[in-house]
């Protein structure tokens, strides 16, 4: 394999990961920094508290930031991995990343 293949093959690579990346974007359901808050709001609570293995925590979040679409968000965590508190942070933050 020469030269220009292998940059041809990187390049090809490089635009996959581009494309996951905007389609990731494109489905959240709220925005990216609210998602953040979320993450950091879950760490703080989760060291006070064991998680019940629910979401219960993202709720109350997610209501005391008068989020609109609590059911689809809460939907799309648990698609991405995210069935309870811990498992959020746990499975969907890394995402973020």
């Amino acid at each position: 394999m020469d030269k220009s293949e292998k940059d041809f093959r990187k390049q090809i690579q490089n635009d996959l990961r581009k494309k996951a990346a905007e389609e990731f974007e494109a489905s959240l359901p709220m925005s990216r920094a609210k998602f953040e808050e979320l993450f950091d709001y879950l760490d703080e609570e989760l060291q006070e508290q064991s998680c019940d293995d629910t979401p219960a925590l993202t709720k109350t979040f997610l209501e005391n930031e008068n989020i609109a679409n609590i059911d689809e968000v809460v939907k799309w965590l648990a698609d991405e991995g995210g069935y309870c508190d811990c498992e959020i942070l746990a499975n969907v933050e890394e995402q973020f990343e």
